[in-house]
This record gives structure tokens, sequence and C-alpha cells, in this order.
């Protein structure tokens, strides 16, 4: 593997829900404006972190999982 994961379980089902949450966030509310190519790059980040299991901004401050 080329990344060590950094974000526990429960946490990756969070990132899930709130990724998905935001990218149906911004294709209904917002469109095919910048605000809505700006959530939908949110949703699309948080949701490839829960998914991959790796966040790259935890890594940057050393977080680790507990093992």
């Amino acid at each position: 593997m080329l990344y060590v994961k950094n974000v526990p379980g429960w946490e990756r089902v969070v990132r899930l829900g709130m990724g998905a949450g935001l990218l149906v966030a911004a294709v209904i509310y917002f469109g095919a404006s910048p605000t809505g190519w700006s959530v939908g790059g949110l949703g699309a980040m948080a949701a490839m972190s829960g998914l991959f299991g790796f966040c790259p901004a935890c890594a940057m401050v050393g977080r680790k999982l507990k093992r």
C-alpha cells in the first residue's frame, strides 16, 4: 500500500454519508453555479477520504490509528 489508513471505521461511515449529502445538495440546491461546484468538490473529497480511509490533512498533522 502506498498510504497508511488514518481514519477509523466509524468516521469513514460519517465521511461517506456527509460526502453523499453534500453531493446531493450541490446538485439539488446549487446546480451548475460556482457555489455548486465548490460544494460538490468538498463532497467528493469527503466521500473519497471515507472510501479509502486516508485523509491527507490528518496525515499532515500526524494522526494515526490506534491499533
